[in-house]
């Protein structure tokens, strides 16, 4: 049977069936089972979902039955308490850049972004955030199932306000517990806050990846300027679509390595495929129109990425730990301070000051202060550009050295450091500081405020002159002897010496300070040391890091410290006297505020008395001169601005390891340094400069550069006004005593400024009338033998008693005592007889050698001086004519001698202090004389104690005129120099 035959018989079988009613009646029946069991699926559907939905809230409300119910207040100040980095400022509000912090945020208004990127983050985060109560119900149920079933497609079901909720109050854990607790909290937040409050919170707190640097960044605003270097309402479609992307998988989509830098065209890819996501669903929800997600869309975004960023802390090392530094410890005070602790507990306690310590670091990086410092920025810039172009710090140094940590010997090479400070005297305000050559992970020692180093010479203003003047135990003119001296300590005897290793004689207080001489110091310090003169002066000018048991020391008097003081405490300590007596504590933080402008810190200086405005301007006018004609006198041809009123010191450390200049005018005080980190010796023969002129030359470069910005501050026309009870006297410079009339007489009167209430009321008696004879052009007593015509009863000599009282009567020769300055009218005193104290002259027992060149111009005898040492003079001879009898017919002190009328032979002989004769002179003969019969021709006369002996004369018959006298035996003794000019000496 063929399939035609088999249709036909279907066909015809069931048309029979039908018109017999029988598929009607059976299709009945199964439309009515059909729908009975669909209805009894529908009811207990009903049923089911019902007892779901109430096993599900019920579910919920065990998950969510412990969470507290928040009020306002509380969850206010959670989704506002986002870690934000505190932010650095230059004076003037000048941004410097954010503190050292695992997370960089900068937080920003609503108002202040762009609303095209507020547009791309709702479309792309949460397209319903406008029309939601904190949650999207479908968006959940899609989640949960995705969650149940495993999906790989997963989409997520947290609005905008469910992930600030997640970031701000809850944890990152997966769990639905985390979840029911997240929308309940969600919808509680809706309740409380408008959409542009939760927006904003939302914009400030969300991670973006990292910036250029390598740091982790959040914020909008924080991303927009890291990525793009721009602001957040300045951005543009295509940057606004990429940051909105980047919260999805921020660490894949940022275009920057980890370590920094940018990523390669593969690495950044992701991202921008991402951004072009976010283009499109834009553009979907109509936030954008084609033609603008066309021209976005080939927009080439690579080029508007920052290529590099360099941070505060690369930029500004020196200065960013130095503000970190000091910040952190204002606020570890504030801190302290509200749970009741003192900053003596904190002194005391160092377990509770680490505390507070950790909790002020924390503070700082979360809470987003404003500190705003002292430091103005044109003059912080050119420090370093100062500093990285000076050519004179001397060379490296290679050596070996012991391993503090370790003990190990190991072989380094060093290069000389550099450290200034430069402070405004008035208000203490750190103006600018050079932290050092460059900043390095391995040595990060700020060389201006954190290393201790010996202060040398600058030490002996602060704890010697100015004590001891306000105490009234010297004054600029007072002559304290600069003679070998042995001061006795607890460990022994102690002989210091100058950088000269030479002694000067008896000097004033203002020029032993001036050339910086050392022993004088030292003596002025034995006296006052135990006065407690540390806590009266040194202490309250702010040096704190001197230990108690240095101060018995007389080194100290020179800067010898156990470790030393910084640049910022020996620089600030100096401001006292720019001040006028008054010390200002030297702050480089001026306030700290929060990001509401609330100042939890300001700065508040309270000047303390330390000296008198008298004693600080006679300091200042002592200072003035070292820099005029001291050990600072090369700095005057090293200055721009001329005319300015400096006074400063130098210093200078044991085997010269540092070296030290600080200054002031009125406006302002710098210090500055030279130095190596583990300390050597800076002395460099093959250098251009000396090694004090090498640190003068850089303070001089750095003020320049400052002045040069700021003339109105740190180039001032006005100088030191001098105060009221300053009075000019004239003094003995033997005694520093009213002079005498035999002051007057050998010229020995001085002229200084003093303190009204103590200048000088006795006369000097450090004279008295006397005998001597000038040896050498020196006044002495004369001895048993010396011959009495020489011996002049009009002099000067010292009074026995007023050597005894100064212990000067020790000394084995008097004539330490004579400077060099007016050496001549010194001469002209002599030693008195005083039993233990050695003669001055010793009987060699040799006759002096022979006086030469024997000259005359007219009438006037003139000769080259004896060699011999103890010569008291000369005896002139005279013979009528050649071949007669020699006589004597005068006596000279001096080289020089006026001959009577006539014709006649003259030879000159020297006398030595023990009456001893030399030979005489080459014959000068005086006039025409016919030629002698050599028969007839006397001997002529010898070297001998008696004049009346003729001895043979020697030389040449010299009948020139010469009107010079070379040999007058006289120092003019007024030459201040010594050596090296005194340029950069200490």
């Amino acid at each position: 049977m063929d399939f035609k035959q088999i249709l036909h018989n279907f066909v015809k079988k069931t048309k029979s069936m039908w018109s017999t009613g029988k598929i009607q009646r059976a299709s009945r029946i199964t439309y009515d089972v059909i729908w009975n069991v669909i209805l009894f699926f529908i009811a207990i559907g009903i049923i089911g979902m019902f007892f779901g939905v109430g096993i599900g809230f019920g579910y919920f409300a065990s998950l969510v039955k412990d969470e507290p119910i928040l009020s306002y207040e509380n969850m206010e100040k959670d989704i506002y308490n986002y870690e934000e980095t505190s932010k650095l400022y230059f004076a003037g509000d000048v941004y410097i850049g954010d503190i050292q912090s695992d997370l960089h945020r900068e937080e920003t208004k609503l108002e202040d972004i762009s609303p095209t990127l507020i547009d791309a983050v709702v479309a792309t985060e949460d397209e319903y955030f406008f029309e939601h109560n904190g949650v999207v119900p479908k968006a959940i149920v899609r989640a949960i199932v995705q969650e149940i079933t495993n999906s790989d497609l997963k989409s997520g079901g947290s609005t905008l306000t469910q992930q600030l909720i997640k970031n701000q109050i809850l944890t990152n854990e997966v769990s639905f517990e985390r979840k029911a607790k997240e929308i309940l909290l969600a919808m509680r937040l809706e309740q409380f806050f408008d959409k542009e409050q939760i927006l904003e919170a939302y914009l400030n707190i969300i991670p973006y990846g990292r910036g250029p640097n390598g740091r982790n960044i959040a914020g909008v605003q924080t991303a927009a300027r890291e990525i793009f270097g721009i602001n957040a309402n300045e951005v543009n479609l295509p940057q606004a679509a990429f940051l909105a992307g980047l919260p999805q998988s921020p660490s894949y989509y940022t275009p920057f390595e980890t370590g920094g830098g940018l990523k390669s065209k593969e690495g950044i890819e992701p991202g921008i495929n991402r951004m072009k996501v976010v283009l499109s669903r834009m553009y979907e929800l109509n936030y954008i129109t084609e033609d603008e997600y066309n021209k976005a869309m080939n927009y080439d975004i690579t080029a508007d990425f920052v290529s590099e960023s360099e941070s505060p802390m690369e930029k500004y090392p020196y200065l960013t730990f130095e503000l970190e530094k000091r910040a952190k410890e204002i606020i570890m005070y504030i801190l302290a301070e509200k749970d009741g602790y003192s900053k003596e507990d904190l002194a005391e306690n160092d377990e509770l000051r680490e505390q507070y310590m950790i909790l002020a670091y924390r503070d700082l990086r979360r809470n987003g202060y404003n500190i705003h410092s002292t430091i103005d920025k044109d003059i912080y810039d050119a420090f370093q550009e100062v500093a990285k172009n000076f050519k004179h710090y001397g060379p490296d140094w290679t050596g070996t050295v012991k391993d503090p940590v370790t003990g190990e010997k190991k072989r380094i090479t060093q290069r000389v450091e550099a450290g200034a400070i430069l402070i405004e005297n008035n208000t203490g305000r750190i103006i600018s500081f050079l932290g050092g050559r460059g900043f390095s992970l391995e040595n990060q020692v700020n060389y201006a405020t954190g290393a201790i180093r010996p202060n040398g010479s600058t030490m002996k203003p602060l704890l010697v002159y100015a004590p001891a003047m306000e105490m009234g135990v010297v004054q600029p003119g007072t002559p304290v002897a600069d003679v070998k001296t042995t001061f006795n300590t607890g460990s022994g005897p102690y002989n210091p010496n100058n950088f000269d290793y030479k002694f000067h004689g008896l000097l004033s207080v203002r020029a032993n300070l001036k050339d910086s001489y050392n022993i004088p110091a030292i003596k002025v310090y034995t006296q006052i040391m135990n006065d407690n003169i540390v806590d009266k002066y040194l202490r309250k000018m702010g040096i704190t890091s001197i230990m108690d048991n240095e101060y018995g020391n007389p080194a100290l008097a020179i800067g010898g410290t156990t470790y030393g003081i910084s640049i910022e405490e020996n620089t600030n300590a100096y401001v006292t006297f720019a001040n006028g007596g008054k010390f200002v504590d030297a702050y480089m933080i001026d306030k700290i505020t929060t990001q509401d402008g609330e100042v939890i810190f300001e700065q508040k200086s309270e000047p303390v008395d330390v000296f008198s405005p008298q004693t600080s301007y006679l300091t200042l006018d002592m200072m003035r001169d070292v820099i005029s004609n001291g050990s600072a006198a090369y700095l005057p041809s090293q200055l721009k601005y001329k005319n300015v009123d400096w006074a400063g010191k130098t210093g200078t450390s044991q085997n010269t390891q540092d070296v030290h200049f600080v200054a002031s005018n009125p406006n302002v005080t710098m210090g500055a340094w030279l130095g190596y980190d583990i300390p050597q010796s800076l002395v460099c023969n093959s250098c251009q400069l000396y090694h004090g002129d090498r640190n003068i030359k850089l303070w001089a470069e750095l003020i320049n550069a400052a002045s040069d910005i700021r003339p109105d501050l740190v180039a001032p026309s006005k100088r030191f006004q001098q105060p009221s009870g300053i009075v000019s006297r004239n003094i003995c410079a033997t005694s520093g005593m009213l002079p005498s009339k035999l002051c007057s007489q050998v010229g020995l009167v001085s002229s200084d400024i003093f303190n009204v209430n103590f200048v000088p009321t006795k006369v000097d008696d450090s004279l008295i009338q006397g005998s001597y004879v000038l040896v050498d052009g020196k006044a002495v007593p004369a001895g048993p033998n010396t011959p009495k015509e020489f011996v002049q009863d009009d002099g000067v000599s010292f009074n026995p008693d007023w050597l005894k009282r100064n212990g000067y009567d020790l000394l084995k020769d008097i004539t330490q005592l004579y400077p060099s300055f007016r050496k001549e009218a010194w001469e002209k005193v002599s030693m008195p007889s005083i039993k233990g104290l050695s003669t001055i002259v010793n009987d060699d027992g040799k006759a002096p050698t022979v006086p030469t060149s024997l000259k005359n111009s007219g009438r006037a005898l003139t000769w080259t001086a004896s060699k011999s040492k103890d010569v008291i003079g000369y005896r002139i001879y005279r013979a009528s004519e050649p071949g007669e009898e020699f006589k004597l017919i005068g006596i000279s002190v001096e080289t020089k001698f006026n001959a009577p009328s006539g014709n006649g032979v003259y030879v000159v002989k020297a006398v030595d202090y023990s009456g001893l004769e030399s030979a005489g002179s080459n014959e000068l003969i005086i006039g025409k004389f016919t030629k002698p019969d050599d028969s007839k021709k006397p001997d002529p006369p010898k070297g001998d104690p008696d004049p009346d002996k003729e001895q043979p004369a020697t030389g040449d018959d010299d009948n020139g005129s010469d009107n010079n006298d070379p040999g007058n035996g006289s120092e003019n003794g007024n030459d201040n120099t010594n050596g090296r000019g005194n340029n950069g000496r200490d």
